[in-house]
């Protein structure tokens, strides 16, 4: 995990002065785990949850929200405020800072869409079949979450059939037994939607 975060260190800013670090996949295969365990090895970088940013009323159609509270305050360099959403009580909370880090990542079904893809520095996706995805993912939530999990199914199908991201993924991330296999994807070295930049080397276990 160290040599994947010194890798992402040094790439060359993506949003004003963060390199925003995208970590897409289908809904349960592990990106937040991942992301949570990368950003320890960035020195506890800052993640922002699309779960955070979507509602029970917006499953995906939330890009402008976080245009206007996170990449357009990112992208001059100032302090972001973004107001997460409460899945339980269906409000938004208080604004919640998040600070023009050097290393920022940003996890959750659609953290590779087009419209966010020129702001990546990298697009890294989990590498896990959609069926496995959810059956973990439904395992994950129990019983009770059973009706959103048929409705979040429809709505992601959807989601990757008219903006897939996978197509555009710099790395895939695998998980196994002994970590995590960081291995080149379909979109090679090149920042999403930019020309070479920077080789990513290797596959790497981390």
């Amino acid at each position: 995990m160290q040599h994947l975060a010194s890798r992402l260190r040094r790439l060359p800013p993506s949003c004003g002065p963060v390199r925003l670090i995208g970590v897409d996949g289908h809904a349960g295969s592990g990106k937040s785990t991942f992301a949570g365990r990368l950003a320890h090895a960035l020195g506890d970088a800052p993640v922002l949850h699309l779960d955070d940013i979507a509602s029970h009323d917006e499953l995906f159609e939330w890009t402008g929200r976080l245009g206007s509270q996170v990449i357009e305050p990112l992208g001059r360099g100032e302090q972001a405020q973004y107001t997460p959403y409460d899945w339980h009580t269906r409000r938004f909370r208080a604004p919640r800072p998040l600070p023009a880090a050097p290393v920022i990542l940003v996890e959750g079904v659609g953290a590779g869409r087009r419209a966010l893809r020129p702001h990546l520095a990298r697009l890294l996706w989990m590498e896990l079949p959609e069926e496995e995805s959810w059956a973990r993912g439904r395992s994950r939530d129990g019983e009770e979450q059973r009706d959103f999990w048929d409705g979040w199914v429809v709505a992601e199908r959807r989601h990757f059939a008219d903006d897939p991201s996978r197509p555009f993924a710099n790395l895939l991330v695998r998980q196994g037994q002994q970590g995590y296999e960081v291995l080149p994807g379909p979109a090679g070295t090149r920042g999403p939607d930019r020309k070479n930049t920077h080789s990513d080397g290797p596959s790497a276990v981390c």
